[in-house]
């Protein structure tokens, strides 16, 4: 069965399938080849994008992180 290969958008890189990260968002497909790749990708949308349309989903993964860590901290008994 022969091997399926991604292109990396941002180093232009190929990559076979299992490897890698795909993003699928808006009707848009983003192959990338590797999480430094990948940082680069979303920290130029990040700075593209309108900060009205940034900040409610901001504030919702910043309220979920901050509650994962609630919820992860030891509770100290005295």
């Amino acid at each position: 069965m022969p091997r399926r290969y991604y292109t990396c958008l941002v180093c232009g890189r190929k990559f076979p399938e299992g490897q890698g990260i795909i993003l699928e968002k808006a009707g848009r497909i983003v192959h990338l080849h590797s999480k430094r790749c990948a940082y680069k990708f979303l920290r130029l949308v990040l700075e593209r994008i309108d900060d009205g349309c940034a900040k409610p989903a901001i504030d919702e993964v910043i309220e979920e992180f901050e509650r994962i860590n609630r919820e992860r901290r030891p509770v100290k008994v005295i």
